[in-house]
């Protein structure tokens, strides 16, 4: 059985330290898509948080973000053009000082790019559907558009080797556009891109090949490659597609392109069948609770030799431990914005110190940006990390949900 101290090879000979990552976190900290020096401090802070450190998903075409931002200077960070390439060479360099991996997660927020939509800019899906949950309009990429953001995550991934991250990681995951893409709920096409499951596939599938085909041509040979999936789409009476679709999308991406791992984006490290977030089991026509086994053993047929990366609600040694034994790789994420030195103390003898409270003093030593702060300290968002009443004295802004306001225009509904 790994312990968690060993290190690990990845198919294209790369290898880590030690079986703990730290997963990629949002940290609002970006100003015109660029890095500040909070995004860098508080990267800087955390090189010791995994043998691999993956960082917050950063946008690859210019319409496709930033998400999950309420104001200038709390924003996502982008990789859509060369001119953040200085910046990102100094993000390398502060996750990497440590002598640990730095991995560039890349992405395209879709549907989600809501500060563009604050911005009075248009806002892309694959169907131009009236979602719910969303209060501006979306627009349905053409198959021009469709190609060009193909192609944009190939740049991204040039532009991570240029800047000298050890490899990215396709952001398939989390409702984004890659995920849109595969679901049934989102995807309404009937052309190359959508229909069948087949077609379904074929965004995904494209993305890989416009990075490996960069990677193969441009980086060294042990540069990593990952995709992260959400292993299921089920909310309520909105099925995207289950873990069987899911198991058959990740089968195909390992065996065709050779990918180095596979990361499972989950509230639980051992989640199952049918604990999908926001599931509501009284108005689910299906409960999708098909089996007993985690989504980490489900997984494992279909990796075709890439690694398994699981996450969530990991925080203590024992948490990763008992994870370890479902997978190649354990991420800590909530547990490691708290205390930048998690896996360091628990691989190091020390685990007793870890700190496990995000109190004002604790924010300001660990370097969490003011985004997240203000993320955090916001009450009536009720995110779930364990925190103390004092971090609402470092409050200067409203989360992420309670501020955004939106031109009236005809991007509303």
């Amino acid at each position: 059985m790994a312990n968690l101290n060993d290190s690990l090879t990845f198919p294209n000979g790369a290898t880590v330290a030690n079986r703990f990552v730290m997963p990629p976190m949002l940290t609002n900290s970006g100003e015109d898509g660029y890095a500040t020096q909070d995004t860098l401090d508080y990267y800087n802070a955390r090189s010791k948080a995994g043998g691999m450190i993956i960082t917050e998903y950063h946008y690859v075409s210019e319409n496709g973000g930033p998400a999950m931002t309420w104001k200038r200077g709390r924003e996502q960070l982008a990789v859509y053009d060369d001119k953040f390439i200085p910046q990102l060479k100094k993000l390398a360099a502060a996750i990497k000082h440590s002598g640990n991996k730095a991995i560039l997660q890349i992405a395209h927020t879709g549907r989600e790019a809501n500060y563009r939509a604050m911005q009075d800019k248009p806002v892309y899906s694959p169907s131009a559907i009236d979602f719910p949950f969303l209060p501006y309009k979306v627009h349905e990429f053409t198959d021009e558009q469709v190609k060009q953001v193909v192609a944009d995550f190939g740049a991204a991934a040039k532009r991570a080797i240029e800047a000298g991250f050890d490899g990215v990681e396709i952001h398939g995951a989390n409702h984004y556009l890659i995920q849109q893409f595969f679901s049934q709920y989102s995807n309404r096409r009937t052309d190359h891109w959508g229909g069948s499951l087949e077609k379904r596939m074929n965004f995904p599938v494209a993305v890989v090949k416009s990075v490996t085909d960069v990677v193969k041509k441009y980086a060294p040979k042990d540069f990593i490659v990952g995709y992260r999936i959400s292993p299921e789409e089920i909310h309520g009476k909105n099925v995207g597609y289950t873990w069987h679709e899911a198991t058959q999308l990740i089968d195909r991406l390992t065996k065709e392109f050779n990918l180095d791992y596979i990361h499972l984006s989950m509230l639980k490290y051992d989640s199952k069948p049918g604990d999908a977030l926001l599931m509501d089991r009284e108005q689910a026509d299906q409960k999708f609770d098909d089996s007993a086994k985690p989504f980490a053993t489900l997984f494992k047929p279909y990796l075709n030799g890439a690694k398994e990366i699981i996450v969530g609600s990991i925080t203590s040694k024992e948490d990763a431990e008992k994870a370890l034994e479902l997978a190649d790789l354990v991420a800590a994420g909530r547990e490691t914005l708290i205390d930048p030195l998690f896996a360091d103390k628990v691989l190091n003898g020390h685990a007793d110190e870890v700190i496990t409270t995000l109190t004002a003093a604790q924010a300001k030593a660990g370097h969490l940006t003011q985004g997240l702060i203000d993320t955090f300290s916001a009450p009536q968002l009720g995110i779930p990390i364990n925190r103390a009443d004092d971090l609402k004295t470092l409050h200067q802004g409203f989360g992420a949900w309670t501020e955004m306001k939106y031109p009236q225009n005809d991007q509303m509904k």
